[in-house]
């Protein structure tokens, strides 16, 4: 049964009203919040159910955690941090990157810390959103949900994984407790979070057995500390760092061109990728079993120098035999073989195309976010608005995803597009805004057309960025300063609108 607003136990704190409430404060929740503070917007909140800003970055703290674009280009525009060490920041490094934007722009009296939103369910009474949390009811004209893709941690389906007697914990909810010095260590996954823990942890476990289902493609990492000249150009030359910003993101932008448009380009990433291969993987046997049987882009590119070298350790195993079971203390193939282990590391990503936050938001209709998806795939126009959800816009909703570039370019896009909704509900004095069926239902005609002749459509694998229909409703299928045009004014034509005799609530 869906969790819904009204299944809720008696809570004697009043009710909180706010203008607009924004869920989540990674990057998207974060750059929001700046921008209704910019436009004089006073009257919203930030429910965040952490205890800081950040995110992704604030709960991925595993070792080697660091991410894969460029440092100058992961960043908010209006924000370019001179201080960057390295040209692919790690985790400590970013999260404090967002810690300092929070404190400069003066939004954290906005947040709720320690607030986790247990359902929300729109009121047609009232044309207002009614929110349950962990801190108590709220009331909305306005919902912002930017909860994000990476949040809800994907567990294995395994028999067993309940029973096993030793340490076992997500990439993203890491175990600092624990101590895995000399100790024999299963790590169960091969994705972006994988190839960095894998490296980090070789050296310091007695024994470490890398459990794959399937090869990922492999680039290398250009990674080095920046040198003094440079940061102090970054600093204090006027244009240095946005020009670098500027050329990364022309690089970047480059490969969509085999991405989206004409995929026999990917070869010649691919020709990079297996002369890598060539180089850092000797062992033959070993070769093989990190070859992938899919064209290179179709699923997540990753990129790391230490990764393969790591695999080819005396103390480090790849199995590829698919896991039958969980024991006590060990681990059990397909094939037959027990491997024991003290730890076990679930690296198996997070529930994207169907996160459990879907079943907690329910629309004009009663149905949940969930059910909707269910009946008619997981779509949206542009990313934004979702048809039976009113006065509700989505930071990173369907198709917003990226897998070349930064997300905070789309993430950017979408704040100017939200914003401009908001400001024109307010000036035009509406109660309730509706994106229009027949207005979303051509928007993803035409941008499932576009996926069509891709590399993630004709590519031959299977990824998260599939739905279970098997329809891709998680990348933009083009350029994205396309998106950033689309988005660049809010067209409140393609909504279906009602006014209010009163202003906007106070």
């Amino acid at each position: 049964m869906s969790r819904k607003v009204t299944d809720k136990a008696v809570d004697n704190r009043p009710v909180r009203h706010s203008h607009i409430i924004i869920v989540g404060s990674g990057f998207s929740g974060l750059g929001m919040a700046i921008r209704l503070s910019q436009q004089g917007q006073q009257d919203y909140l930030v429910l965040e159910r952490g205890d800081d800003v950040g995110g992704t970055w604030r709960d991925n703290t595993y070792p080697g955690a660091a991410c894969d674009v460029p440092s100058h280009l992961y960043s908010y525009s209006f924000a370019l941090n001179p201080e960057w060490t390295r040209s692919f920041s790690k985790q400590p490094e970013i999260q404090k990157y967002i810690q300092g934007v929070a404190d400069k722009y003066g939004v954290r009296d906005k947040h709720i810390f320690g607030c986790d939103m247990t359902g929300a369910q729109f009121d047609n009474a009232t044309a207002r959103w009614e929110i349950q949390t962990s801190q108590g009811a709220f009331t909305a004209d306005i919902l912002i949900s930017a909860v994000g893709a990476l949040c809800e941690p994907n567990l294995p389906d395994i028999k067993g994984i309940n029973e096993f007697q030793g340490e076992i914990f997500h990439s993203a909810r890491w175990n600092h407790d624990s101590d895995l010095t000399g100790k024999r260590v299963a790590v169960i996954g091969t994705g972006a979070s994988a190839i960095q823990i894998v490296p980090a942890i070789a050296k310091q476990v007695a024994h470490l057995d890398v459990y794959q289902r399937t090869a990922p493609w492999l680039l290398p990492r250009g990674d080095r500390p920046y040198l003094l000249p440079e940061r102090l150009a970054f600093k204090y030359i006027p244009g240095a760092q946005a020009l670098s910003r500027a050329a990364i993101y022309a690089v970047r932008e480059s490969q969509v061109v085999g991405l989206a448009k004409f995929p026999p380009a990917m070869k010649i990433l691919e020709t990079i990728a297996r002369a890598k291969l060539r180089v850092e993987v000797r062992d033959p046997e070993l070769r093989a079993k990190v070859t992938p049987n899919f064209r290179i882009g179709c699923k997540r590119m990753l990129i790391s120098n230490e990764y393969y070298p790591a695999l080819g350790r005396e103390n480090v195993d790849l199995v590829t035999d698919g896991i039958k079971e969980i024991r006590g203390n060990s681990v059990v193939t397909k094939d037959g073989v027990e491997r024991e282990v003290d730890a076990i590391i679930v690296a198996t990503g997070f529930h994207v195309t169907d996160s459990p936050a879907y079943e907690t938001i329910s629309g004009r209709d009663g149905r949940t976010l969930a059910e909707v998806f269910e009946e008619g795939g997981q779509q949206g126009y542009k990313g934004s608005a979702i048809n039976n959800f009113p006065n509700m816009f989505f930071m990173l909703g369907p198709n917003v995803g990226l897998g070349h570039t930064s997300m905070v370019y789309m993430i950017e896009s979408q704040i100017n597009y939200i914003s401009d909704a908001v400001a024109t509900i307010d000036r035009l004095g509406l109660r309730t805004i509706e994106v229009r069926k027949d207005a979303q239902d051509k928007y993803n005609v035409e941008l499932q057309g576009k996926l069509e002749g891709a590399v993630w459509s004709t590519g031959g694998c299977a990824s998260w960025y599939m739905d279970k229909h098997g329809n891709n409703t998680t990348l933009w299928p083009d350029f994205t300063f396309r998106f950033r045009s689309l988005l660049e004014k809010f067209d409140v034509s393609a909504y279906d609108t009602a006014k209010t005799a009163a202003p906007a609530s106070v």
